[in-house]
């Protein structure tokens, strides 16, 4: 296999490298595009997340900048209120009743039966404030209704 080299060889091989480098180069410039397209799309999503966060980071800053203000004022509430006539003494009185309760349960004999019917009578008062009873009596009824109407129809 012995092959001449003329002017005819050469420029077929010639061709042939330029055709490849031509074919390589509209490969790698369609490539290139894909991936500048691609990354327009990426930088596209980055930016709308960043907005996204951004006004969701702006909510909770305003939101808490609003708590700490109302923080503050209740802050400041606390202390007026306390500062009123006669809470100091409430404040005593809060302080020798915690101090008391602790004692009575600690003290043998009758304290522990004391304390006992004390927190029982405090849960029935809760318990009234909160109209759990009064909830109760409304669903079930009371027992005096329901001799009001026998009675009622006895006298018929």
């Amino acid at each position: 296999m012995n092959i001449e080299f003329n002017p005819q060889t050469i420029l077929i091989i010639l061709g042939g490298v330029a055709l490849g480098w031509v074919l390589s180069y509209l490969k790698s410039l369609l490539t290139i595009r894909k991936h500048k397209k691609e990354l327009k799309e990426y930088q596209d999503h980055l930016e709308r997340q960043m907005k996204i966060t951004d006004a969701g980071n702006k909510t909770l800053m305003a939101d808490m900048e609003a708590l700490k203000k109302e923080n503050e004022n209740l802050r400041i509430s606390v202390k007026t209120l306390g500062q009123k006539p006669g809470r100091a003494e409430l404040r005593q009185f809060n302080l020798y009743d915690n101090a008391l309760r602790k004692m009575m349960l600690q003290a043998p004999g009758f304290s522990s039966a004391w304390e006992s019917a004390l927190q029982e009578a405090e849960r029935e008062y809760e318990e009234n404030e909160a109209g759990f009873k009064n909830i109760i009596g409304k669903v079930f009824g009371s027992g005096s209704s329901t001799n009001d109407t026998v009675q009622i129809e006895h006298k018929k």
